[in-house]
């Protein structure tokens, strides 16, 4: 069997070898971390020797790292415990945002929160002036995506934080996609909180983090024991927190030849598509996006047909959002950067990773020509 080429690294990506050591390694640790005799203990060294490797890539105090199960606890938890800790909230998100923000934004709403939902241009960004004007006081928690993952459009975070901090406002960013691919650094970046999870790069299913700034106050979203500084109740998951270290460590290690690397793949399959594909474009800013990321549009062609071919082919790539797998509604993300439904439902996201290569880019560009033809002359959009 011919071995299958993978373009979606941006729904989860493989484990790296030696993340998959340290897990197994891990397993044999089976204390629990809230012990204190030897095996607790054991556990208890490994849980912290990765909250230092995650401190150490973000610029962070390991004391400010609150494990979770992965970036979307990590965005509820900084939706609700941000939210209840400030009387008469209001929270500020986007219309592209990622669901695991806009469904608990929808829940806030429900429970009597203001929300506010910007705009984004074609382009896939927010208007920082947008964002300032949307902050009513000190009691706005402005939620920012900061690498779309549909689209891996970057947003001006720099500007919108300096804008939300000096209006007093708290700053969350999810920061799921962009770990491992950009500099991500707390040290630099006034952010308040920011969400991370282990299986967007290279680490295992089940493990992620939040960020939470020393001295802010946040209510704990699940309750139940001491755990996190009793941010997050129960007992950690040390293996996938292992993992995650070690993810994490590898990413500081390489993320400059990692993200250089990434950028000539994606390049030379947009290139070569460009190239041999007619009547295409590509959505969102192509200078403020992830390295790694690239969202087609076929005109007249259906995306899911097309991704089905694909994969028939031994391809995979992916039509919107992971988390949205199966649905036949067009991508909420390009609807709200202009996209006609027709659009939205004719493209496509590639994203490249670890493994990939310059054959297995040429392989797929010489597949999808041929593959778009026969899809647009089946006229199934």
């Amino acid at each position: 069997m011919a071995k299958r080429i993978y373009l979606d690294h941006n729904a989860t990506t493989p484990l790296r070898e030696e993340v998959v050591e340290a897990c197994t390694r891990a397993f044999r640790s089976f204390g629990n971390p809230s012990s204190t005799h030897f095996e607790g203990a054991a556990a208890r060294a490994e849980l912290e020797g990765a909250r230092a490797r995650v401190a150490s890539l973000l610029g962070a105090d390991p004391a400010e790292i609150v494990f979770t199960s992965g970036a979307t606890e990590a965005n509820n938890l900084a939706l609700h415990g941000g939210m209840s800790a400030r009387a008469s909230g209001h929270l500020v998100t986007s219309r592209a945002d990622h669901p695991s923000v806009l469904e608990p934004a929808e829940w806030l709403e429900r429970a009597g929160v203001k929300v506010t939902r910007l705009p984004v241009r074609l382009s896939g960004h927010l208007d920082p002036s947008a964002v300032v004007a949307a902050v009513e006081s000190e009691a706005t928690l402005v939620s920012v995506l900061w690498a779309n993952n549909e689209t891996g459009v970057l947003q001006p975070l720099s500007e919108i934080a300096e804008a939300v901090k000096a209006r007093g406002a708290l700053l969350h960013v999810d920061a799921t996609q962009a770990i491992g691919k950009i500099p991500v650094r707390v040290d630099a970046l006034p952010a308040d909180l920011l969400s991370g999870s282990a299986h967007k790069l290279n680490g295992p299913k089940g493990a992620g983090f939040l960020f939470v700034r020393r001295g802010l106050d946040l209510e704990a979203w699940l309750r139940g024991g001491p755990q996190e500084r009793r941010r997050r109740g129960g007992t950690e998951n040390v293996v996938g927190i292992v993992g995650l270290g070690i993810a994490c460590e590898l990413a500081e290690r390489e993320l400059p030849q990692r993200a250089r690397r990434m950028a000539q793949l994606r390049d030379r399959l947009w290139e070569g598509l460009r190239d041999k594909v007619g009547a295409l474009r590509r959505n969102g800013s192509a200078c403020d996006v992830l390295p790694n990321t690239l969202n087609v549009c076929f005109e007249g062609a259906a995306g899911e047909v097309l991704l089905e071919a694909l994969d028939l082919e031994g391809v995979s790539v992916s039509a919107g959002a992971a988390c949205h797998s199966g649905s036949t509604l067009a991508s909420h993300v390009l609807l709200a950067m202009g996209l006609s439904p027709e659009q939205a439902r004719a493209s496509l996201r590639f994203s490249v990773g670890h493994g990939v290569d310059e054959a297995q880019i040429d392989q797929v560009v010489g597949l999808v020509p041929d593959l778009v033809a026969r899809v647009r002359e089946a006229g199934t959009l």
